[in-house]
């Protein structure tokens, strides 16, 4: 299992057990367990599955986290596999049984990564325009998608107490609705102080979520 992956997934899930006050028992073990199975990925998301489906209490975290197992399949399980693994058949049909599984976090996750091959700093217009090609005529669906955060990027220079109050305000896109607030509180903060926690927790309307989804997205990114 790739360390990044490891850590971002622990501490999420704790935050997330933390602030909705709830026990982690062996979800934790079990959740991990599925990650380091020597499977298949459809074999790997069936075993995932049954975990949440044995708790749950933390199914608010399942898609978000099958994001999580996505990036820890090409980070590190596609490495054992042949290079060009995934232009092959077998990962085109993978694709298409998922389509539906995961968010768009798993954009930003990917879009963090590359940062990190490239020696930047993530920045939410480079995110937009360079990495997700909104501008482009070609790539209307993500404009779309994103069209409130790209309406609205001056929120990720504002506060944590601002993007909470003005998220409930906007026309979020149904694939985006859950993710905006912290996919604009990880822009204005990207190293994850303990100061923008304590505010998202102190501000957001869905706090165990919203917290456990930005410590997600920090985590991977320091």
């Amino acid at each position: 299992m790739d360390n990044r992956v490891k850590k971002a997934l622990v501490a999420s899930l704790n935050k997330y057990a933390e602030v909705a006050a709830i026990n982690v028992e062996g979800f934790e073990t079990e959740l991990l367990a599925s990650f380091e199975l020597d499977v298949n990925f459809l074999d790997k998301a069936t075993a995932f599955d049954e975990v949440f489906d044995s708790h749950p209490k933390f199914e608010e975290l399942r898609e978000v986290f099958f994001d999580l197992l996505m990036v820890n399949f090409f980070s590190n399980d596609v490495q054992k596999l042949e290079e060009d693994y995934l232009e092959g058949d077998e990962w085109a049909k993978i694709e298409e049984e998922t389509i539906d599984r995961g968010t768009e976090l798993l954009n930003l996750l990917l879009y963090i990564k590359e940062c990190k091959d490239e020696d930047l700093d993530p920045e939410l217009g480079d995110f937009l325009k360079e990495f997700l090609l909104v501008e482009d005529d070609e790539f209307q669906d993500e404009f779309e998608i994103y069209e409130e955060l790209i309406s609205n990027q001056q929120l990720a220079e504002s506060s944590v107490e601002e993007i909470c109050d003005s998220a409930p305000t906007l026309f979020v896109s149904e694939e985006m609705r859950e993710l905006f607030v912290p996919f604009m509180v990880f822009f204005l903060d990207a190293e994850g102080s303990g100061e923008t926690v304590k505010d998202l927790i102190k501000f957001s309307s869905n706090k165990s979520f919203d917290s456990a989804t930005y410590i997600l997205i920090t985590t991977i990114n320091n």
